[in-house]
């Protein structure tokens, strides 16, 4: 019990260290997916991020949907997911009328949890690519044993790991020399192949028609949108958008969320987690002696 708390307010301050004056708005972006609905969790986000949106997992709604009912999990599991990760109302609302078709209770247990909760286009904050709880699942597989430990014990243990991680993390954002971070700048790159057997018409200049087989997107570059939903869910740039870019001869760095770059996951992980030092080096504040 007292485990999870600790780590997820240890957690929540350190990823404030973007820098002093990026802090309001990485408290306007931030967005925590909480791996289940513990009171002790959601109060230690509270005290760092007073009234941040809280929003589900979407693997652990997922499992508990297979085990509340027990009918076409093989067609809800493809829908379900689908469903959550829908960039328009549209899509949404038309895979919602198939999981009724499958099953109208898991409709129905969807809409009582709050569609904002675990839909990305119902979410009054962008989720972009956070839609699970991994870090929660890799954590807790890693602690497994040390949960048993003595109190101080576990919570040295702790700072090992996440000075490990913090300082990995650290070498491979300095090993990056793309201007993108690795998982992002593999995501545009995707894109950009997408985007290659696209047409395009422009209207304005920054309003353009990009041509899709028989499907057609509309892309408004000053405003970062597009009509497929991606580019202003997602903060990056979709298909359509690239193909306006390059149509353009415009380079897609201002179009990035600037929490992709890797001057952000610099920022993000410079902040050592540091040794801590022998006991008897300690600075214990005299009340404490004194019991």
């Amino acid at each position: 019990v007292l485990f999870f708390p600790w780590y997820m307010l240890w957690l929540i301050l350190k990823t404030t260290r973007l820098g002093s004056d990026s802090l309001s708005n990485s408290r306007r972006h931030m967005v925590k997916d909480l791996p289940d609905r513990h009171e002790s969790i959601l109060k230690a986000t509270s005290v760092v991020y007073p009234g941040m949106a809280h929003y589900s997992c979407i693997w652990h709604i997922w499992t508990n949907i297979r085990s509340k009912f027990k009918k076409g999990h093989l067609q809800l599991h493809e829908l379900y997911f689908a469903t959550a990760r829908s960039y328009t109302m549209d899509e949404f609302n038309e895979r919602m009328l198939k999981i009724e078709e499958v099953d109208l209770r898991v409709k129905s247990y969807l809409y009582d949890i709050g569609y904002h909760r675990w839909s990305r286009v119902h979410a009054t904050v962008n989720r972009t690519f956070t839609m699970t709880s991994n870090i929660a699942e890799s954590l807790n597989a890693v602690t497994k044993d040390a949960r048993e430990l003595p109190i101080f014990d576990l919570f040295e243990y702790m700072r090992t790991l996440l000075e490990r991680w913090t300082k990995e993390k650290l070498s491979k954002a300095k090993g990056t020399f793309t201007y993108l971070g690795h998982k992002y700048n593999k995501e545009l790159e995707d894109n950009s192949t997408l985007s290659q057997k696209l047409r395009v018409r422009a209207s304005t200049d920054h309003i353009h028609t990009v041509l899709d087989g028989v499907k057609r997107y509309i892309v408004c570059l000053e405003n970062k949108k597009c009509s497929c939903g991606q580019f202003q869910l997602d903060e990056l740039p979709c298909a359509h958008a690239l193909t306006a870019l390059r149509h353009r001869n415009e380079t897609y760095k201002n179009y990035c969320s600037p929490y992709y770059t890797r001057k952000s996951l610099l920022l993000t992980y410079e902040m050592p987690v540091n040794p801590l030092p022998d006991e008897g080096k300690w600075d214990m504040p005299q009340h404490i002696l004194d019991k």
